[in-house]
């Protein structure tokens, strides 16, 4: 439904910045009213889950996750690749997807989040609301996340 591209560069190397955009637990300081715990073993790797639950008292629910695409910086040959990582979500009341990439730069790095945010039950006509809202909150885990 709502599509995002978010860009920012860092004065970190990429492999700390890969290192702060993927611990999903911290994540969670970034997200108003939301937990996030990893539910399978470390390290993090493709077929990792993790679930989001978001809410206040007895009104909760949970956004679960799937990492389906893992290759941090340098993992492919070459020293300057970029790293990605490709997150599914698959709960029940939010759907989508989200993909990270950090490339080396001169002095650092650029990130590159995009996504896709699905509410379920949202009509479209939410559309420009939803990818408003979707920008903001991606943009202030980057930030946030990467110390800006």
């Amino acid at each position: 439904m709502a599509e995002f591209r978010i860009e920012r560069t860092a004065s970190l190397s990429p492999d700390a910045a890969w290192q702060r955009l993927t611990c999903w637990a911290a994540h969670s300081a970034r997200v108003p009213l939301t937990t996030i715990t990893v539910t399978t073993p470390p390290p993090t790797r493709e077929g990792t889950t993790f679930v989001a639950r978001t809410g206040l008292g007895p009104l909760t629910f949970d956004d679960v996750m799937r990492v389906v695409r893992w290759e941090p910086p340098g993992a492919s040959p070459g020293e300057t690749a970029a790293g990605r990582c490709r997150i599914e979500k698959r709960g029940r009341v939010v759907a989508g997807w989200s993909e990270i990439e950090v490339a080396r730069r001169a002095g650092g790095c650029l990130v590159v989040w995009r996504g896709e945010v699905c509410p379920r039950g949202v009509p479209g006509v939410f559309r420009p609301v939803v990818t408003r809202s979707a920008r903001w909150l991606y943009g202030r885990i980057l930030d946030g996340l990467l110390g800006r």
